[in-house]
């Protein structure tokens, strides 16, 4: 058995890669696992197209709901259980399109509940209306 048996004491001038490959193989371990999960959404890429021009005021119903969640139609107030058969009116006078202008701390279910009633009534054209940031 040969020992180094000398006194000099020098320094280990050898990197020990036993924990770097060990930290490699959990990296590849991790991203094996990762990398089907990311692709699996659709990518999209959507068109761009330019300003539209809005309808005209007399081509369409204004329904505004305000932070209170009460109804309006074209600025006059209208109750929530009259607003069915405003739209019905309104619809036989030949007005199909809704423009929905919704305040964002009106609660979604109170915005689900007018979809509810302008579908009911039968009209299928719907705007949302958004500001630009």
């Amino acid at each position: 058995m040969a020992f180094n048996s000398s006194s000099d004491q020098q320094a280990m001038s050898e990197i020990n890669v036993t924990p770097l490959v060990d930290v490699m193989l959990v990296l590849l371990v991790i991203f094996i696992v990762t990398a089907p999960l990311l692709m699996q959404s659709v990518q999209v890429k959507l068109p761009k197209t330019v300003a539209v021009t809005p309808l005209k005021k007399n081509e369409q119903i204004k329904l505004t709901i305000d932070a209170f969640g009460k109804y309006y139609i074209d600025e006059q107030p209208i109750p929530a259980d009259s607003l069915a058969q405003e739209l019905e009116r309104r619809k036989t006078a030949g007005l199909t399109n809704v423009q929905i202008d919704a305040d964002e701390a009106v609660p979604y279910g109170r915005v689900a509940q007018a979809l509810a009633v302008i579908n009911h009534t039968g009209i299928h054209q719907l705007a949302f209306v958004t500001v630009l940031p």
